[in-house]
């Protein structure tokens, strides 16, 4: 396991390839937890190295491998790019996120490559991005939802668009990063997409086809309101635990 602490950025994004490049899997860790939170992760999930930044590092004073992106440069650009199959099998964890836990301590919950494939698979098979879309990653990679932000474009030809950290927020930032890269594709959960829908301006949202929703139970209210003000959009109603590979309805 590589536990990952880093904000939303493209060295997060490379942080999460390069984990499974090399045949591991990634613990997530938002750094906007406490910190006692992500120091509780940390040593729960045993993870073999800590990727991060030289700020989170101070942060958690972890005392085990650790390995900044933007303090050891030596080190990062001094590695062989030589990278080849790591033979991943079905059933090799993928990653391992920490949810609340029925006890209220979190606790890690992981998925195989084969349930994430599979997940993934079905979502192309349903949806059917191509290299005209472009899908908005703007949800805290501590949820499983963010999994298929990051790697359904990557793995479709389609743009991934990485929002800056607390973006999704944020409603009007919100417009304005999907009318300016076209955003065709982004997942809400209900009660941000009630606030999305009423934002002044959002009927300039004419890009968009696919809303995804999840997280918590959808309000006919938001429903009405998106086939009102974006009847160019189809609006699609997920579930799923974070153990079943992100959703299963």
């Amino acid at each position: 396991l590589v536990a990952v602490a880093l904000e939303r950025s493209v060295e997060l994004v490379v942080a999460l390839l390069g984990t499974w490049y090399a045949g591991a899997a990634f613990v997530p860790l938002d750094p906007t937890y406490p910190t006692e939170r992500l120091r509780y992760m940390l040593q729960d999930s045993q993870a073999a190295l800590l990727l991060t930044d030289a700020a989170q590092a101070t942060r958690l004073a972890h005392d085990g491998p650790t390995l900044c992106l933007d303090r050891d440069r030596a080190i990062l650009d001094g590695s062989p790019f030589f990278f080849t199959d790591p033979a991943t099998t079905e059933t090799q964890l993928a990653y391992v996120l920490y949810t609340s836990g029925s006890t209220g301590q979190p606790k890690g919950a992981g998925n195989s490559h084969g349930a994430l494939v599979n997940r993934l698979c079905w979502m192309q098979q349903a949806y059917g991005l191509d290299g005209s879309d472009s899908v908005l990653q703007k949800t805290p990679f501590s949820f499983d939802v963010s999994v298929w932000e990051f790697f359904w474009p990557l793995m479709t030809g389609a743009r991934l668009v990485v929002a800056p950290p607390g973006a999704h927020r944020e409603p009007a930032q919100l417009i304005r990063l999907i009318a300016d890269y076209h955003i065709s594709t982004l997942h809400f959960v209900p009660s941000m997409l009630q606030a999305f829908i009423h934002e002044p301006g959002v009927e300039a949202c004419t890009s968009l086809k696919r809303i995804a929703c999840s997280g918590e139970a959808l309000p006919l209210d938001a429903q009405l309101q998106v086939f009102k003000k974006l009847p160019g959009a189809g609006l699609y109603n997920l579930y799923g635990p974070t153990e079943a590979a992100i959703d299963v309805t």
